[in-house]
């Protein structure tokens, strides 16, 4: 799943693909009519890589959380954004059983639910979406390693340069003071 290209933009329903960056906004693509809008950098975006659901303990990642839904639910979809209270605590209990019941608002349960029946319909959750993701860190771990281990043979060949630090002289600093115009009189 990429999360790291979905977000939510505050004001907006729905969820949308970062497309692209603009120097003074963003080309997004809505995920449900794949409508492409571009939008200012004055918009209030997050990324649902970002976002993460309080514990008792912990903070537990959003994906992490769209993982245990999806399991529970067998890759299909979940309950109605529009459910009950009841219904609602119940269905984080059975995807977060430790989640912080105090910090945790029906508000946002509302808001999971809904976002991951968004992403659900949109062909975003399946039973490859979660293992890519897995595989991606343990190559980027990997990458890691390799790129660690050429830095250290290089520091080891070769001595450092020790320059002493270039000041420049400057009178600037004498100029710029402000002359006293003004004479007392009385």
């Amino acid at each position: 799943m990429e999360l790291e290209k979905i977000i939510s933009i505050s004001g907006k329903p729905g969820l949308f693909k970062l497309v692209s960056q603009l120097k003074n906004g963003f080309i997004i693509e809505d995920v449900s009519t794949k409508k492409k809008v571009s939008i200012g950098n004055s918009s209030q975006v997050s990324l649902l890589d970002n976002i993460a659901m309080f514990t008792t303990d912990k903070e537990v990642p959003l994906f992490e959380v769209f993982e245990n839904i999806a399991k529970a639910n067998e890759f299909g979809e979940t309950i109605s954004h529009k459910s009950t209270e009841a219904e609602l605590r119940e269905f984080m209990s059975s995807a977060l059983p430790d989640y912080d019941k105090d910090r945790v608002y029906v508000s946002d349960i509302k808001k999971l639910a809904q976002w991951y029946n968004i992403l659900h319909k949109a062909g975003f959750i399946h039973k490859d979406s979660f293992k890519r993701d897995e595989v991606s860190a343990e190559d980027q771990q990997a990458e890691e390693k390799v790129e660690l281990k050429p830095a250290e043979k290089k520091t080891a060949g070769k001595a450092e340069k020790t320059a002493a630090p270039k000041v420049k002289a400057s009178t600037s600093a004498v100029k710029s003071a402000p002359k006293s115009t003004h004479r007392k009189q009385g």
